[in-house]
């Protein structure tokens, strides 16, 4: 059944809210979660990069269940459900692992942190790059690696993690090679499909060996430490600017800071599998028209940026960790200083600082609005 539990408790042993501020170090995860505002923070990291269909109205169903029925999207692909109980923690792990979502210890599940472009065709190299990862991250010689380090699969045509955290990175290079590259240096190293992976972990292992108190890839090279010479095949520049829309794959769907409730999740699983992107966005798979039946809150595929109303009050509550609708604090961290300097910079944004119309083809809209989904 995998290992048990374990909760980040408070610095004085208790496990519960504090009413001090307490900066955490470490991302939670399913089996390590961490404690917030309104309860555990249950992190999952969906295998590949992907839900099906069934595995995100399961989700859904057990955050409506075992939290508050508010969900998260981070900036790193995963799937967050809030507002979980130490007692309720349990019966929600044990629906997630039936369906495949959980780790065979929590060891393995920090060291997974793997992020996985959303364009790739079924039975392309990205697919089989992203699960040998998995498989080699699983592994018991597999390198002990800090709780935030990453890898980022992005072997598409053109890069389009590069603004994304990561530190390993697989990509290609201008002329369609393969490249393993660090983050935070310009140039990368050429490998094969035979040799990325074992690369990959390779590097990762050199990183290891190599850092003093350095927790990520970037810090260490900037520090001064030196990669191999192998590493000489210049990176390509991401020239992709992530926004919701039509895509050859599905529809990105957007999320106002990524937060929605479980019947909206619910209601965008009915259209198709999920691919997890670090935007906020989901990208339905085939999905061409999306149909939404019931409440939907936050305005799915509309810009995150503050642009009206309910987006101002979004980014207010986003920086102060309060839900939107009900006010709620969700994060020990919020105060009320940090509340009206948030409040005055939201004020103040122009109209020429929010999303571009034409962006959404001079509509204002994204083309994935529900309310011009049937026009």
């Amino acid at each position: 059944m995998g290992d048990a539990a374990q909760f980040d408790p408070e610095p004085d042993g208790r496990r519960g809210m504090t009413s001090v501020p307490q900066i955490k170090g470490s991302c939670p995860g399913a089996l390590r979660p961490m404690m917030s505002g309104d309860g555990l923070v249950v992190r999952v990291r969906p295998f590949g990069g992907r839900l099906r269909r069934a595995q995100a109205d399961g989700i859904a169903t057990l955050a409506a269940a075992h939290g508050n029925g508010r969900i998260d999207l981070s900036s790193r692909g995963n799937v967050q459900i809030r507002g979980v109980t130490e007692q309720s923690h349990g019966p929600l792990i044990e629906g997630l692992r039936r369906m495949g979502l959980i780790d065979p210890s929590a060891e393995v599940e920090s060291r997974r942190n793997i992020l996985v472009t959303p364009f790739w065709q079924t039975g392309e190299e990205t697919e089989a790059f992203a699960a040998s990862l998995c498989e080699a991250l699983t592994s018991q010689d597999a390198p002990a690696l800090p709780a935030k380090f990453g890898f980022a699969v992005d072997t598409g045509r053109a890069p389009v993690l590069q603004t994304a955290s990561a530190d390993i990175r697989l990509e290609r290079d201008a002329g369609g090679g393969l490249i393993l590259c660090a983050d935070g240096a310009q140039t990368g190293k050429p490998v094969t499909t035979e040799t990325i992976i074992p690369e990959a972990m390779a590097l990762a292992q050199w990183f290891m060996n190599t850092r003093a108190d350095d927790k990520r890839m970037a810090g260490l090279l900037a520090s001064g430490a030196a990669l191999p010479d192998e590493f000489f095949v210049p990176r390509q520049g991401q020239s992709y600017v992530p926004a919701p829309g039509r895509s050859p794959l599905g529809a990105l769907v957007g999320l106002a800071f990524g937060q929605m409730s479980v019947e909206t999740l619910a209601s965008i699983a009915k259209h198709g599998g999920l691919r997890m992107t670090p935007w906020r966005m989901l990208l339905v798979e085939n999905a061409r028209e999306l149909h939404w039946g019931g409440r939907v809150d936050h305005r799915p595929c509309r810009s995150a940026l503050a642009r009206d109303r309910l987006h101002r009050r979004a980014a207010l509550s986003a920086r102060t960790c309060r839900d939107p609708r009900s006010g709620a604090n969700t994060c020990p961290l919020s105060g009320r200083g940090s509340a009206f300097a948030c409040f005055g910079l939201c004020q103040g944004l122009r109209a020429s600082q929010a999303c571009p119309p034409d962006r959404h083809r001079n509509t204002g809209r994204s083309v994935a609005d529900p309310r011009r989904a049937r026009g």
